[in-house]
């Protein structure tokens, strides 16, 4: 029996993939699902966690061309968009789901016929060594990739570990075949964004080398160990800069088989026998620390495997990692749950050597002891869901992120934790201190039990770089002045949270000075809300509130990616000052209702590249992170329910399986972690409680292996559109009218029964016992 993932196309009905159907939950995993418009992932190979993301590029847009910036790079984030026709080649390394980007490293594509060593137009493939190619060729699945290059004839296969991409191309018969290897090529690329390459021919079958790029990720170093499963005949390079001083290296003609190739812009080529040697297998280790490191990795995970060895081995990875979950719904449905569970185990990544060695922020060479070294931490996004559903499943895997962090900030000459680390860089994107949130989480919840003082330490440290998005300021005055900061009142909101995860740690830790300090800092979010409006409003440093103010504008209004009415709901850590601080819990239920009901006119939005239509409803913004938490302040109020309401409408309007079916940036799993904690009925509104606010489960039937041994099973017979509310919920046959549960509660296990009604229980959760955590019971 055979099971087809069907996606109806403004072009069409195109089908892929044809999976056989089997007791394997890998074979629902989707990637081609959210690659066109917002989504920006990527189809390609991974295994969990992995360096190696080994993935088709479509096209080569630059980030910009003398410094004026090129709109269309942002659809190319991710590499790959599913409405392009050509494919220019396979590239290692890919950011998935983000609204900016980089790598793209070392893009291998093989050809036959005339060498050709630029990429060409999309437009005119045939000028250059992109081919075109149909997606009734393409075959996806979780740690697999296959297409057709239709110029070519060429049949291309890929997969990988955790360190190693592998090529499998089929050349035509009688064909002879060559690969390209470019090194000039990058994600978000740029003229200048090489700084430098060098390849180094070690024998027939085998090449090393390096290059260095300035992106996103300042000073990033790739290097590489690549291998081949047949002898090059021939070989040899250009470089599209030709140096101004050679030295004595122009003795020799290094342009045709010469085995050292060196400069900022390498473009190189491989000539093979395919003619009677058809297939060709390709081995990529990376490394960040050497050659001799990647060569290291290479024989560690690939030496003496075949592709498809390696292959199966991928399928078993992921197929390992996602049968944590059992569920029941359609095949779309059972489609969209593990594709969301995948994408929450494609980064942070692996960032060190099977050695233990890596390159560590000070750019100097450290060896992991006892932990695993992660980079790709998107904290602005991830902190919110993703960081704390990996404490929930793989809480060895969050100890091990904890540690990288905390290694982090001891490394930084700033002496603070991650803002948005990549690839052992500091790229200080997004605003707050946010790696606060993510130590104390994992504390919090037993899952980072060994260096917490050095952890509360860095914490502290990390809040009072006075020089940081003006925290000195925000000391001095309990908020950032908006003639300071074009982002003065979310900087503020998003401190004030990150404080109070640091008074959490602190208390916990049994350090009052520091817990009675941050306690204060914890309430500087009142200082930005305009008592006359009940909106979070910009505020210049003599006191006064910014006039002309508008709570729907996304620009000039004090925020970053977002606007006044969604960012002033950010205090999840003391919620009921919020609601007093809005005008009482009829106005902010009302509040709610409205941002949720209004229409937004577009001149609101369509200046914004994080904010589509696609990703709202009403004035509230799915596609983008700081609203993610909003449903589920219902819990708070007399009128729990809507949040039963608003989540089963999120999931289905914003989760599709589809190209399409992702309503914004993914981020690096934030997106994905929303849905699987919001699919299981719980979500945790404040990272650094142990508390998951309760809303309603959308499937029938779910269970979770937890990692301590335990099962979850949650039980909701009936669960639908039209029976979407919670008329009562029993914990292992005791009735729970609590709207929240630890983690402790979690660990636990047992079965979860769940009676759905078509109409509200009102009477469920309006007991003061029964309410999540606030800091404060309000306004004093």
């Amino acid at each position: 029996m055979l099971r087809k993932l069907v996606y109806c196309l403004a072009a069409g009905i195109v089908a892929l993939p044809v999976l056989a159907q089997s007791e394997r939950v890998s074979d629902y995993v989707n990637p081609i699902i959210g690659t066109n418009g917002m989504g920006h992932t990527f189809p390609g190979a991974c295994v969990p966690f992995g360096l190696v993301q080994l993935s088709p590029d479509t096209d080569t847009i630059p980030h910009n061309v003398n410094g004026e910036y090129q709109k269309d790079a942002y659809k190319y984030c991710a590499g790959y968009q599913y409405s392009d026709p050509t494919i220019v080649g396979f590239s290692h390394t890919h950011l998935s789901g983000t609204g900016h980007s980089d790598l793209g490293d070392i893009l291998i594509m093989p050809a036959t016929g005339e060498l050709k060593l630029n990429p060409g137009r999309a437009s005119h493939p045939e000028e250059g060594y992109r081919s075109r190619y149909s997606h009734a060729t393409e075959r996806v699945s979780a740690g697999y990739y296959e297409v057709k290059l239709d110029d070519y004839g060429v049949k291309a296969q890929l997969t990988a570990t955790p360190r190693v991409g592998v090529h499998k191309y089929t050349f035509p018969a009688a064909t002879d075949g060559h690969l390209v290897l470019d090194l000039t090529h990058g994600i978000y690329n740029y003229d200048g964004k090489v700084l430098w390459a060098n390849l180094r021919v070690e024998n027939d079958t085998l090449l090393t080398g390096y290059r260095i790029t300035n992106g996103w990720a300042r000073t990033n170093y790739t290097y590489f160990a690549i291998s081949f499963s047949q002898p090059v005949k021939e070989y040899g390079y250009v470089d599209k800069k030709k140096p101004m001083y050679t030295g004595f290296w122009r003795r020799f003609n290094m342009e045709k088989n010469f085995p050292e190739m060196t400069g900022r812009s390498i473009v190189s080529y491989f000539n093979f026998d395919t003619s009677a040697s058809p297939e060709l297998v390709v081995k990529v280790a990376l490394s960040a620390v050497s050659t001799e490191g990647a060569l290291k990795n290479l024989a560690a995970e690939a030496g003496g495997k075949t592709f498809e060895q390696i292959a199966a081995s991928a399928a078993d990875s992921w197929n390992g990692a996602l049968s944590l979950f059992e569920v029941e719904g359609t095949e779309d449905e059972k489609a969209m749950f593990y594709t969301s569970l995948y994408h929450t185990m494609i980064n942070p990544s692996v960032y060190m050597d099977v050695d233990g060695a890596y390159r560590g922020l000070d750019h100097n060479i450290h060896q992991a002891k006892d932990f695993t070294n992660y980079t790709v931490f998107s904290l602005w996004d991830t902190y919110r869901a993703e960081h704390p559903f990996l404490n929930l499943i793989a809480p060895d895997k969050g100890a091990d992120m904890v540690e990288s962090m905390v290694c982090h900030q001891q490394q930084s000459v700033h002496g603070m934790l991650p803002v948005w680390s990549l690839m052992g860089n500091e790229n200080w994107c997004m605003g707050g201190y946010h790696g606060t949130s993510v130590l104390a989480d994992a504390i919090v919840k037993n899952v980072y039990t060994t260096r917490t003082g050095e952890a509360l330490k860095a914490m502290v440290e990390t809040s009072n770089v006075d020089y940081y998005e003006h925290i000195g300021d925000y000391k001095r005055l309990g908020y950032v002045p908006f003639e300071k900061s074009s982002t003065a009142v979310s900087s503020t909101l998003e401190f004030s949270y990150d404080d109070w995860t640091v008074y959490q740690t602190a208390l916990r830790l049994g350090n009052k000075e520091v817990a009675d300090r941050y306690y204060k800092r914890a309430l500087n979010y009142r200082t930005v809300f305009d008592a006359e409006t009940g909106f979070a409003r910009p505020r210049y440093a003599d006191g006064s509130f910014k006039k002309d103010f508008d709570p729907l504008q996304t620009h000039g209004e004090g925020f970053i990616e977002g606007n006044s009415w969604n960012f002033s709901f950010h205090v999840p850590h003391d919620v009921y000052g919020m609601i007093d601080l809005m005008g009482g819990e009829k106005t902010f239920v009302k509040r709610l209702d409205d941002l949720f009901e209004m229409h937004l006119d577009k001149m609101y939005y369509e200046k914004n590249e994080d904010i589509t239509e696609e990703g709202l409803i009403g004035g509230y913004v799915h596609g983008n992170e700081p609203s993610h938490h909003i449903p589920y302040l219902y819990a708070w109020t007399s009128e729990p329910w809507k949040t039963q309401f608003w989540t089963r409408e999120i999931i289905d309007r914003m989760y599709r399986n589809d190209i399409n079916g992702l309503s914004g940036n993914d981020d690096c799993g934030q997106m994905s972690a929303w849905y699987m904690f919001t699919v299981m009925g719980f979500y945790p509104v404040c990272p650094g409680t142990d508390q998951y606010v309760l809303g309603a489960p959308y499937f029938p039937y779910l269970k979770l292996k937890l990692p301590n041994g335990n099962t979850l099973e949650i039980k909701a017979p009936g669960v639908s559109d039209s029976k979407r509310y919670v008329k009562s919920l029993r914990i292992n046959g005791k009735r729970y009218d609590k709207l929240y549960v630890t983690h402790a509660d979690l660990l636990k296990g047992g079965v979860w029964e769940y009676e759905m009604s078509s109409r509200p229980d009102k009477k469920r959760g309006q007991q003061p016992e029964e309410k999540p955590y606030s800091l404060t019971n309000g306004i004093k």
